[in-house]
């Protein structure tokens, strides 16, 4: 019951700012559509609507980091958090609080990057199964915002994961260009690091190959249970100091 409170109070705060609503929805359909223009006229396989849409999707579900970390940052800043850290409410009462919210919030973020893909061409059929893929994903980036919230002031926040975070997720997951183009370090590094195996997920669910599916949500799923595991432990760590 108070999870559920909490939860709620913290999804009206999400859905009050207008920003969430830009970076979150608006932003994502703007980029997909821009680029099947490009598509349309210029023709490069990257930009197939099939491999565009679950990438876009995977690239607005980053704005998750910066929408979770800015929610408990501000919270940590205000006598919300001390008031909060008095009641009887435990540790995980609160990170549920925080984590239940973004999940609907990454589900239709996903849906509208991924209806208007289907509006474009985008097999419409493959809609539940990309949908699901995409959650660990979603987790992920929730994960990445709970442990910025819980070490970084709001103003840092911004810097990291409004700007940081979304370039890496940008640069290092092959939404724009194959990494293995580029090869070296650089390919290496973005195997290495979980975004790019989001997108692979998500791309190889819209195909409907679901062997291709499970190696990438593994790398995914335990890179969102690690920094889970540490967000918690730091969050448990600072509400025993407020």
């Amino acid at each position: 019951m108070r999870t559920r409170v909490f939860a709620w109070r913290c999804l009206r705060e999400i859905l009050r700012d207008p920003l969430t609503l830009f970076f979150g929805a608006v932003f994502p359909l703007v980029l997909l559509l821009l680029l099947s223009a490009i598509q349309a006229n210029i023709p490069v396989s990257m930009f197939e609507i099939d491999k565009l849409a679950p990438g876009i999707s995977v690239f607005g579900q980053s704005f998750l980091a910066l929408f979770t970390a800015l929610m408990i940052s501000k919270d940590r800043t205000t006598a919300l958090m001390h008031r909060l850290m008095a009641s009887p409410m435990r540790a995980w009462e609160f990170l549920m609080g925080y984590i239940l919210p973004m999940i609907p919030v990454s589900i239709v973020q996903g849906l509208i990057c991924l209806i208007a893909g289907s509006i474009l061409g985008m097999n419409m059929r493959c809609i539940p199964l990309v949908t699901v893929t995409l959650l660990p994903s979603a987790l992920l980036f929730i994960a990445i915002g709970l442990l910025c919230g819980v070490v970084l002031s709001d103003k840092q926040v911004g810097g990291i994961c409004g700007a940081l975070l979304t370039n890496l997720t940008a640069w290092l997951s092959g939404i724009w260009f194959d990494v293995n183009l580029v090869g070296g370090a650089f390919e290496t590094i973005a195997n290495i690091l979980p975004f790019s195996h989001s997108v692979k997920a998500a791309q190889a669910a819209c195909a409907g190959d679901i062997a291709a599916i499970l190696p990438h949500i593994a790398v995914v799923s335990a890179y969102a249970a690690i920094l889970f595991v540490l967000g918690a432990l730091l969050f448990n760590r600072s509400g025993k100091t407020t």
